[in-house]
Protein backbone atom coordinates (compact mmCIF):
# COMPACT_ATOMS: atom_id res chain seq x y z
CA UNK A 1 0.00 0.00 0.00
CA UNK A 2 2.88 2.38 0.72
CA UNK A 3 4.19 1.84 -2.82
CA UNK A 4 0.80 2.78 -4.27
CA UNK A 5 0.77 5.95 -2.15
CA UNK A 6 4.25 6.86 -3.46
CA UNK A 7 3.17 6.20 -7.04
CA UNK A 8 0.14 8.43 -6.56
CA UNK A 9 2.40 11.12 -5.10
CA UNK A 10 4.64 10.84 -8.18
CA UNK A 11 1.57 11.12 -10.44
CA UNK A 12 0.49 14.18 -8.45
CA UNK A 13 3.87 15.84 -8.94
CA UNK A 14 3.77 15.08 -12.67
CA UNK A 15 0.24 16.51 -12.85
CA UNK A 16 1.38 19.71 -11.11
CA UNK A 17 4.34 20.02 -13.48
CA UNK A 18 1.95 19.65 -16.42
CA UNK A 19 -0.34 22.33 -15.03
CA UNK A 20 2.51 24.72 -14.26
CA UNK A 21 4.69 24.24 -17.35
CA UNK A 22 2.27 22.77 -19.88
CA UNK A 23 1.86 25.93 -21.95
CA UNK A 24 5.57 25.83 -22.76
CA UNK A 25 5.29 22.28 -24.10
CA UNK A 26 1.97 22.42 -25.94
CA UNK A 27 2.82 24.98 -28.60
CA UNK A 28 1.85 23.61 -31.99
CA UNK A 29 0.04 20.67 -30.39
CA UNK A 30 -3.67 21.51 -30.43
CA UNK A 31 -4.87 18.31 -28.73
CA UNK A 32 -2.36 18.69 -25.89
CA UNK A 33 -3.25 22.38 -25.65
CA UNK A 34 -6.92 21.51 -25.19
CA UNK A 35 -6.05 18.95 -22.51
CA UNK A 36 -3.80 21.46 -20.76
CA UNK A 37 -6.55 24.10 -20.75
CA UNK A 38 -8.87 21.53 -19.14
CA UNK A 39 -6.14 20.75 -16.57
CA UNK A 40 -5.77 24.47 -15.82
CA UNK A 41 -9.52 24.83 -15.38
CA UNK A 42 -9.56 21.84 -13.04
CA UNK A 43 -6.61 23.29 -11.09
CA UNK A 44 -8.40 26.59 -10.57
CA UNK A 45 -11.64 24.86 -9.57
CA UNK A 46 -9.87 22.67 -7.00
CA UNK A 47 -7.90 25.60 -5.56
CA UNK A 48 -10.82 27.98 -5.13
CA UNK A 49 -13.69 25.53 -4.74
CA UNK A 50 -14.70 23.21 -1.93
CA UNK A 51 -13.75 20.06 -3.84
CA UNK A 52 -10.71 18.05 -2.78
CA UNK A 53 -8.29 16.77 -5.37
CA UNK A 54 -8.93 13.07 -6.11
CA UNK A 55 -5.18 12.37 -6.14
CA UNK A 56 -4.87 13.82 -2.64
CA UNK A 57 -7.75 11.67 -1.42
CA UNK A 58 -6.25 8.56 -3.02
CA UNK A 59 -2.84 9.28 -1.52
CA UNK A 60 -4.35 9.76 1.95
CA UNK A 61 -6.35 6.53 1.60
CA UNK A 62 -3.34 4.41 0.67
CA UNK A 63 -1.13 6.05 3.29
CA UNK A 64 -3.73 5.19 5.93
CA UNK A 65 -3.93 1.59 4.64
CA UNK A 66 -0.15 1.32 4.80
CA UNK A 67 -0.16 2.49 8.40
CA UNK A 68 1.78 5.68 7.72
CA UNK A 69 0.35 8.87 9.14
CA UNK A 70 -1.70 10.65 6.53
CA UNK A 71 -2.33 14.37 6.40
CA UNK A 72 -5.36 16.58 6.37
CA UNK A 73 -5.93 19.31 3.81
CA UNK A 74 -4.73 19.79 0.28
CA UNK A 75 -1.66 18.39 -1.39
CA UNK A 76 -0.26 21.86 -2.08
CA UNK A 77 -0.62 22.99 1.50
CA UNK A 78 0.94 19.82 2.88
CA UNK A 79 3.93 19.26 0.60
CA UNK A 80 4.63 22.41 -1.36
CA UNK A 81 3.81 24.80 1.44
CA UNK A 82 6.17 22.96 3.78
CA UNK A 83 9.01 22.80 1.23
CA UNK A 84 8.71 25.84 -1.00
CA UNK A 85 6.60 28.32 0.96
CA UNK A 86 7.33 27.89 4.65
CA UNK A 87 5.48 30.13 7.07
CA UNK A 88 3.04 31.45 4.45
CA UNK A 89 -0.71 31.35 4.96
CA UNK A 90 -2.77 28.98 2.83
CA UNK A 91 -4.46 31.79 0.94
CA UNK A 92 -1.06 32.93 -0.41
CA UNK A 93 -0.31 29.45 -1.75
CA UNK A 94 -3.81 29.21 -3.22
CA UNK A 95 -3.44 32.64 -4.83
CA UNK A 96 -0.08 31.65 -6.32
CA UNK A 97 -1.61 28.46 -7.75
CA UNK A 98 -4.47 30.37 -9.34
CA UNK A 99 -2.02 33.00 -10.65
CA UNK A 100 0.09 30.30 -12.33
CA UNK A 101 -3.03 28.85 -13.95
CA UNK A 102 -4.20 32.31 -15.06
CA UNK A 103 -0.74 33.06 -16.49
CA UNK A 104 -0.87 29.86 -18.54
CA UNK A 105 -4.36 30.70 -19.77
CA UNK A 106 -3.02 34.14 -20.73
CA UNK A 107 -0.38 32.44 -22.89
CA UNK A 108 -3.14 30.58 -24.70
CA UNK A 109 -5.12 33.79 -25.20
CA UNK A 110 -2.01 35.48 -26.60
CA UNK A 111 -1.38 32.55 -28.97
CA UNK A 112 -5.00 32.55 -30.13
CA UNK A 113 -4.98 36.29 -30.72
CA UNK A 114 -1.67 36.10 -32.58
CA UNK A 115 -2.97 33.30 -34.84
CA UNK A 116 -6.20 35.15 -35.58
CA UNK A 117 -4.35 38.24 -36.87
CA UNK A 118 -2.88 36.40 -39.84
Amino acid sequence: MALIAVLILAAHLIWLALVIFGALWTRGRPVWSALHILALSWGIAVEVGPWPCPLTLAEQFFEARAGTPSFEGSFLLHYLDAIVYPNLPGWVVMSAGVAVCAFNLGIYCWRFRKERKF
